[in-house]
């Protein structure tokens, strides 16, 4: 069996004390909660101070990005070594976001991914498609890309996918359970030839628009083993909700 993994991705919100603050609030409401691998991705003027208001606590860290050299002159970047000394067991590689804003290519995050699993770093990797590649019959072409592309010659040790349709993420459009099962269930399939008998054990995650209203339902499904969570992991009562789904 797959534990279930829930990560909030809070993106470019929250202040440090709006950081403090959540924390403060969520911890206690979560401590007993021991069936679901629990991961907090702040902001990365936050993750020293959530990593210690985490220490010793059922909740993880993890941060949004990293960069792929160990130091050096590049301004404005964070490396592996610098997200690991604040606490962080995870890192997110991939985001939708990353790749249409910044260019992110698939050689570029498998260079991310490979400097983070390097360091020791735990990986959610993202795929997803658009609106116009799904209604092109482009999906599978897509997410049969990056993952092929952005995990090459990646081992299966700490690393989880996560399959976040563009067109859900902060629409409040969400993924039927059914067109969810699909797309993880492609993705297992291309895992298990990329890893045989290994892919079973990779945890995949559901990303878009995921709420407390929804997650049971595509939890439920057999290749959904958690969920990457945006707007909806804002709010402490809210992220609650969704940790403790079912």
């Amino acid at each position: 069996m797959r534990k279930p993994f829930i990560a909030a991705n809070w993106k470019m919100y929250k202040t440090t004390g709006e950081t403090k603050d959540f924390i403060t609030n969520f911890l206690p409401a979560v401590k007993a909660v021991d069936n679901v691998d629990i991961v907090l991705a702040p902001p990365f003027i936050s993750l020293s101070l959530a990593g210690d208001l985490l220490k010793g606590s059922n909740v993880m860290l993890s941060a949004q990005d990293l960069y792929f050299e160990a130091e050096g002159a590049y301004t404005g970047e964070v490396s592996a070594k610098m997200i690991l000394d604040v606490g962080c067991k995870w890192v997110i590689v991939g985001h939708s976001e990353r790749r249409q804003y910044f260019n992110e290519s698939d050689d570029f995050l498998n260079k991310k991914t490979k400097a983070a699993k390097a360091a020791g770093l735990g990986v959610i990797f993202c795929i997803g498609e658009s609106l116009d590649e799904r209604n092109s019959g482009k999906m599978f072409d897509i997410i049969k890309r990056e993952v092929e592309g952005g995990l090459k010659d990646v081992d299966t040790d700490n690393l989880v996918v996560a399959y976040e349709p563009i067109w859900a993420i902060g629409t409040g459009v969400t993924a039927t359970p059914d067109q969810a099962q699909e797309a993880h269930a492609f993705v297992r399939d291309r895992l298990r030839d990329m890893y045989g008998a290994k892919a079973d054990d990779i945890r995949i995650l559901y990303g878009g628009s995921v709420k407390p209203d929804n997650v049971t339902e595509i939890m439920s499904k057999p290749d959904v083993d958690g969920a990457l969570v945006g707007g909806a992991s804002l709010k402490p009562d809210s992220f609650e909700k969704i940790v403790k789904f079912g």
